[in-house]
């Protein structure tokens, strides 16, 4: 197991603002990325402000859980096999280990977690200003966003500049919920909806 905090900021952009950043700061080729998320029926992990996701990284398969925190997110990761994390995407349930064991600490019912669906990121990074830039295009549910991360060290000196870098574009800040949240709000509207 480990962990780490993770100090972002996001906005969204339209495909315009999107282009835009890909023709200043694009210079590599995007790298595809696909996040599986799982959750209860009842939304327990979201409730908490939580989240789980596995995410192939490379060679290896990562399970990975969320949890708010004052300065940023904890992520805590956990490697598990090709075959753990397809079982767990087929209702096989969550293998035990350290996030199964944080998530009991959290009352949520480790047995009904299931597989909600997966996002797709085409994802370039790039180095700026002391942290490293992102610029996404996801994938999930029908739907497609662009958006801009700023991965920082130092959440004040991290802000500054990220809200430097939108206003020489113009890009007006956007309240942007983090991907899964974007994910559960379309699958929470989809379920309303009956589709």
């Amino acid at each position: 197991m480990s962990q780490e905090l993770e100090i972002e900021f996001k906005n969204l952009l339209t495909e315009d603002e999107y282009k835009r950043l890909m023709d200043e700061y694009g210079h590599t080729s995007p790298v595809s990325q696909v996040n599986h998320y799982f959750d209860t029926p009842l939304f327990h992990l979201k409730e908490s402000g939580a989240a789980l996701r596995i995410r192939k990284k490379g060679k290896k398969t990562v399970l990975t859980l969320k949890q708010p925190v004052e300065e940023g997110i904890l992520e805590t990761h956990q490697v598990i096999t090709s075959l753990d994390a397809e079982d767990m995407m087929n209702g096989g349930g969550l293998k035990r280990g350290e996030i199964s064991d944080l998530l009991e600490l959290l009352n949520i019912p480790v047995s009904d977690i299931i597989h909600f669906g997966s996002l797709t990121t085409e994802r370039v990074e790039t180095e700026y200003e002391g942290g490293l830039l992102v610029l996404d295009h996801s994938f999930y549910l029908n739907k497609e966003d662009f958006e801009l991360e700023y991965e920082v060290s130092n959440k004040q000196d991290g802000e500054t500049k990220f809200m430097s870098l939108l206003s020489s574009y113009e890009i007006p800040v956007r309240e942007t919920d983090s991907k899964i949240k974007r994910f559960y709000k379309e699958k929470v509207r989809l379920i309303q909806s009956g589709r």
